[in-house]
């Protein structure tokens, strides 16, 4: 029988353990070259979803106000009165100052004045009518009616004055209404 020699064990041993030493190290040390691309690409991807949530989020919550919106015209009975009412006020239409408001003559002062107290008068029963959960009608306003709030006979034409507060009062009235 052959007698085993250590010295040829030991020396083969030794070389298993060095090529597998050898194959471990060099496993971890690909690994960790690619591990903290890995953690990049997984923090982008996260990134990315999230930026797309946050636009759907955004988009979902702008389709809920338009239709809380249109449903609130439906009830309260103003549907389509904005795009009627204001066909004649687009800015830049002959006659207009640009403001979007029409042009019905006088002087500046009395065109000023007729504006600011009529959008600030309708602003005022706007939120009201909006706090007493009223429906949405500004011509029942007594303002509305008179419309002569901070006229004076100085300014001119009292008709015109009227003309140019009602304008302005229908639209504070809807801002204020609405919360614009």
């Amino acid at each position: 029988m052959k007698h085993i020699n250590s010295k040829n064990i030991g020396g083969s041993l030794l070389g298993l353990m060095l090529l597998f030493g050898t194959v471990m190290i060099s496993g971890t040390t690909a690994q960790a070259q690619y591990w903290p691309n890995q953690n990049q690409n997984r923090r982008q991807r996260d990134y990315e979803r999230a930026q797309r949530e946050r636009q759907a989020q955004i988009e979902r919550e702008r389709q809920l106000q338009i239709e809380r919106q249109r449903q609130a015209q439906q009830r309260n009975g103003t549907w389509g009165i904005w795009d009627n009412r204001n066909q004649g006020n687009r800015p830049g239409r002959r006659g207009g100052l640009g403001d979007g408001y029409r042009k019905y003559g006088g002087s500046y002062e009395l065109r000023q004045t007729a504006l600011n107290a009529g959008y600030n008068e309708g602003v005022k029963e706007g939120r009201k009518d909006r706090q007493h959960n009223d429906r949405f009608d500004f011509r029942d306003e007594g303002a509305y009616q008179r419309a002569n709030k901070d006229y004076n006979s100085r300014y001119g034409d009292r008709n015109a004055y009227e003309r140019y507060f009602r304008e302005a009062f229908e639209n504070g009235y809807s801002d204020g209404y609405y919360g614009y």
